[in-house]
């Protein structure tokens, strides 16, 4: 019978890890946690997440100072003598994919210093001062990952280092730069609003479907954000909007959107989306309340358009930050970078979010305000 990984990781710390530690390493201070990359993080996990890199595994954080001085090799020691070969039903033992040639497959139990591990994953300290900089830098399906999952154990809390004081710090954005990325994706929005309309008058109606899927895409990450949810990336994005109070709105019109076989049906369903995003973003207060009919015209050309540049000025009117205020609209790194592997390397996307950033801080340790 499937269990969902997070149970399943969770059964497997306080049944086969837990017993361990306390047996042979009892005075070690650790946290025990599920989180980082991985669908079971996210709960989108199902039975066909089983196909590859599935099985009962967690991660085991300790102080950074206990890593250092070798504890890691001595709990990764006891853990591969003494763990049950199989946990229910599930080997504990067994490949990754991806793992190079020759590699012996293992438990997966990481076990490393809590500071260095997710530095070496976000790209920053969560545990310093964090700067505009470090936010911007972030992908959200990295902050997802963090803030997901399940702690099960926080014994570095008491060394004020914990895993839920990280969780809760990375929990959602300061204000302002709430405000920005939100401004960005309505930017995003407004830049290609009329070529669904514009190509279909021309003809070309594999690029009206075309840039309806570009704009449902952006649709739906807008409205996550409103709803301060961190969106996945693009395999979980419709699953994520579905899960939230938004979804039976925004989904029935998308769908529509995306299947419509002519222009005129696509606009109604694409305008019945705007719209419905429109209110979401009024429900939250962020701005003062704007009309959320789409507008008749284009200029003088004839397509039913949001306007989105109204929310991308009142947003901007909001931020109390001069800093954040003054930042292109470009957004945090996944608003402007769209490769996974560029998402991927942390020198890169840090080298492209300074470069976006440019003249607007006085300088890296610059911090958002409400911090």
């Amino acid at each position: 019978m499937f269990i969902p990984g997070l149970e399943l990781a969770r059964l497997f710390y306080v049944e086969a890890v837990r017993p361990l530690l306390d047996a042979h390493v009892p005075d070690l201070p650790h946290t025990a946690a599920l989180i980082g990359p991985g669908s079971e993080v996210l709960g989108f996990d199902t039975p066909r997440s089983t196909d590859h890199d599935w099985g009962p595994r967690l991660q085991l954080f300790l102080s950074d100072e206990a890593a250092a001085a070798g504890a890691p090799a001595q709990v990764g020691e006891v853990l591969a003598i003494r763990l049950p070969a199989e946990f229910r039903g599930y080997p504990t033992v067994f490949a990754r994919s991806g793992a190079r040639p020759g590699r012996p497959s293992t438990h997966h139990v990481l076990v490393a210093g809590l500071r260095s591990w997710l530095t070496g994953l976000l790209g920053f300290d969560p545990l310093a001062p964090m700067t505009l900089a470090d936010w911007l830098a972030a992908p959200t399906q990295r902050l997802a990952e963090i803030t997901s999952g399940g702690v099960f154990h926080d014994g570095l809390a008491q060394q004020d280092a914990g895993l839920a004081a990280v969780r809760a710090r990375l929990s959602w954005y300061p204000r302002d730069v709430w405000l920005h990325v939100m401004a960005c994706q309505w930017q995003r929005i407004g830049q290609e609003e009329a070529f669904p309309g514009h190509c279909a008058e021309v003809g070309d109606e594999l690029g009206s479907r075309m840039v309806t899927a570009r704009l449902a895409h952006d649709l739906i990450r807008l409205a996550l954000l409103i709803q301060r949810r961190y969106p996945p990336y693009s395999k979980w994005l419709g699953t994520a909007l579905a899960r939230t109070p938004a979804g039976p709105d925004l989904l029935p019109p998308l769908s529509a959107a995306m299947s419509a076989t002519t222009w005129p049906d696509r606009e109604r369903q694409l305008s019945r989306a705007y719209e419905a995003v429109a209110r979401l973003h009024n429900a939250t207060g962020a701005t003062p309340a704007l009309d959320p009919t789409v507008r008749a015209m284009y200029y003088d050309r004839p397509y039913r358009v949001p306007d989105a540049t109204r929310f991308v000025h009142a947003l901007r009117e909001q931020i109390r930050d001069d800093a954040v205020r003054s930042l292109p609209l470009t957004g945090a790194v996944d608003q402007f970078l769209g490769s996974t592997d560029a998402l991927g390397d942390r020198a890169l996307r840090s080298a492209a979010t300074a470069t976006q950033l440019g003249p607007a801080l006085s300088g890296t340790d610059r911090r958002p305000a409400g911090e």
